[in-house]
């Protein structure tokens, strides 16, 4: 892959693959004082052309995906419009095996049982919980569990740190987490509208469980602001809001081409 330099500002980029050159971004698309093009380190990450206002909104992003880009990008989708549906024995299932990885120790009286509490929902049912984010926030809750069970557990657990009188609840934190991501990667749009999820997209050809990643992450960092701020559980919207301004702003650093990468990764153990 080889990158050029155009008049209009913008990266033209020859694919030796095809030996074709590709210009994404035309002429006119921003003024030579507004613009700004991808860097190498992006052109590298598979993005073809990025054109964005230095100030404000991103103007413009551009991006081919590849066939197996588009068959992933095609199935986290899928995920996200699945609803929680306590009929269904797959999603009973997965609901005892979150306790299960969560309490190993101990057994789950029923799906609907004041336990539940304990683990953060808000009532005996936490079917009732997942409306907002889906059947995708108690797969996520369960892949950090097993993933990363030390940070799992102190999270839960609320060791280390002062803690508030008034904490978050865990399990309804985590599902306000995967709503947030959500939100913030904004795959549902038809086009790009913002370069944080083209740079998604490219992790996830990368790595299928990218979403569940940068969510372990994301708990991690809203973990870490809520100490540092001595919050309590009336601002938690704003830790919400900051954790998803640190969690942009990392995604989008130039050395970091897949979660792993992302500084606060370090945080999960």
């Amino acid at each position: 892959m080889s990158v050029v330099r155009t008049q209009s500002n913008c990266v033209t980029v020859r694919t030796i693959s095809s030996s074709t050159y590709i210009n994404r971004c035309g002429p006119g698309s921003a003024s030579s004082e507004d613009a700004t093009c991808g860097t190498p380190t992006w052109i590298g990450k598979g993005l073809t052309c990025v054109c964005f206002q230095r100030k404000g909104t991103y103007q413009q992003v551009y991006m081919n995906l590849t066939p197996s880009q588009a068959e992933r990008l095609r199935r986290l989708k899928h995920r996200m419009k699945i609803q929680f549906d306590a009929s269904r024995l797959d999603h009973q299932e997965a609901l005892r095996a979150l306790w299960s990885a969560t309490y190993p120790d101990r057994e789950l009286n029923a799906l609907i049982s004041d336990q539940w509490k304990e683990m953060g929902w808000q009532g005996k049912d936490p079917s009732t919980d997942f409306r907002g984010a889906g059947f995708i926030s108690l797969e996520n809750l369960l892949f950090f569990a097993k993933t990363f069970s030390t940070s799992f557990q102190r999270l839960l657990k609320k060791q280390g740190g002062k803690r508030s009188a008034w904490e978050y609840p865990f399990a309804v934190a985590g599902v306000n987490i995967t709503f947030m991501i959500m939100q913030m990667l904004d795959l549902e749009a038809s086009k790009p509208k913002t370069f944080v999820r083209s740079v998604f997209i490219q992790m996830l050809s990368e790595n299928e469980w990218a979403f569940d990643l940068l969510y372990c992450v994301a708990f991690m960092i809203m973990d870490k602001q809520w100490l540092e701020r001595n919050a309590t559980y009336m601002e938690f919207n704003d830790v919400l809001k900051s954790t998803r301004a640190q969690v942009e702003r990392e995604l989008l650093m130039d050395d970091v081409l897949q979660i792993e990468d992302m500084p606060s990764y370090s945080l999960l153990s």
